[in-house]
C-alpha cells in the first residue's frame, strides 16, 4: 500500500500538471515503471549504469534528493524513500518542462528522467549536446541504433521514446 506521503506527493504533482487533458502523474509514473523495471521490485540493479530500484535512481540523484528531502543518505534504497525520491525528481521534471515551455506527457517526463531535465531539453530544442551526451542517448537505445550517425541519433531517440511511452 503507497504511504501517506507518497499520496500527497502524487497527488500535489498531479494537481501541478493537470490541464489541457495532460495525463495524471500516476499514469505517467506507472508508464517509467514498466520501462525501468518491468517486474516493479525495489531491488533491481542496473549493473551498467549503477541505478537502483523500482525507478532506477543514480546514486549521485539518490544523494541529492535525500538532502533535499531531509532523508538520511544510507536508508535511500528503503521502497518508502524510493518513493518518495521518485516522486520529487518527477515533480522537479514537470516544473523544468513547464519554465522551458515543453508540453507534460510521458514522454517528455520521462525523457527527463532518463536523460536529466538540462539533457532533454537540449535533445527536444535542438540545442547543442556533448559527447557524453550523444553516449546516454546511443545506450538508452536497442542495439539496432548502434551504428546510427550523430545526426539522425537525436531524431531516432525521439521517435523510439515517443513511441515507447504512448
Amino acid at each position: 500500500m503507497k504511504n501517506t506521503m507518497y499520496l500527497m506527493v502524487m497527488v500535489l504533482t498531479s494537481i501541478i500538471i493537470q490541464g489541457c487533458g495532460e495525463p495524471s502523474m500516476d499514469e505517467i509514473a506507472e508508464k517509467i515503471v514498466k520501462v525501468e523495471t518491468p517486474k516493479g521490485k525495489y531491488t533491481t540493479v542496473n549493473k551498467s549504469s549503477g541505478a537502483y530500484g523500482r525507478y532506477q535512481i543514480m546514486p549521485k540523484t539518490a544523494k541529492h534528493y535525500t538532502k533535499k528531502l531531509n532523508i538520511n543518505h544510507s536508508k535511500w534504497k528503503d521502497p518508502r524513500n524510493q518513493d518518495k525520491i521518485f516522486m520529487a525528481l518527477l515533480s522537479d521534471n514537470v516544473k523544468c518542462l513547464k519554465e522551458n515551455g515543453i508540453e507534460v506527457n510521458a514522454f517528455t517526463v520521462y525523457g527527463c528522467h532518463q536523460q536529466g531535465a538540462t539533457g532533454f531539453k537540449c535533445i527536444v530544442k535542438n540545442e547543442k549536446m556533448s559527447c557524453y551526451s550523444y553516449t546516454k542517448l546511443r545506450r538508452n537505445l536497442p542495439k539496432k541504433y548502434k551504428h546510427i550517425s550523430n545526426q539522425k541519433l537525436r531524431k531516432a531517440w525521439i521517435n523510439y521514446w515517443k513511441d515507447k511511452m504512448s
